[in-house]
């Protein structure tokens, strides 16, 4: 198993996303801090996954394609878009993946790849957050309509 953490959009939305692969074992929910600045935390999830089930990669390639990550907004303390990497070859991969992807996106690509330092979880009352409460406003209104796009794009490495 390997670990890595993204973040870019509420955390309960990036659990769900990452939640509905084959392939994650484990999605954390909470903040992350890097090694660059460890008193700087922003909202995201560490990832575990298998990845002879899924690739490193293709969690980038769902990352990037299921928040705003070429979009600079006030709010992008709390919601950075960020890889959070374990190791150098987590980074180096992080990046050549960005430099490939890039072609998907009109605009460039802002999300950054930072070294892991830290992570705070949230509490237990929000942890599953959609997948418990799939009748909430906020899950049928913000995360359905993720979950739906990126089917199109990787139905068929979803569970759900």
């Amino acid at each position: 198993m390997q670990k890595v953490g993204f973040g870019g959009s509420c955390h309960w939305c990036t659990e769900a996303v990452f939640q509905s692969f084959v392939g994650v074992t484990k999605v954390d929910q909470g903040w992350i801090a890097s090694s660059d600045d460890a008193s700087a935390f922003s909202e995201a999830v560490i990832v575990e996954f298998d990845p002879t089930v899924i690739t490193l990669k293709t969690l980038i390639e769902i990352h990037l394609h299921s928040h705003s990550c070429t979009a600079t907004h006030f709010m992008r303390s709390k919601y950075r878009s960020a890889i959070y990497t374990y190791n150098k070859e987590q980074g180096k991969e992080a990046a050549q993946t960005i430099y490939f992807l890039q072609a998907d996106f009109y605009e460039p690509i802002i999300t950054q790849i930072l070294p892991f330092a830290d992570f705070k979880l949230n509490t237990e009352n929000y942890q599953n957050y959609y997948y418990s409460n799939p009748q909430k406003p906020f899950c049928e209104n913000i995360v359905n309509p993720k979950l739906r796009a990126l089917r199109k794009r990787f139905g068929k490495l979803m569970i759900t």
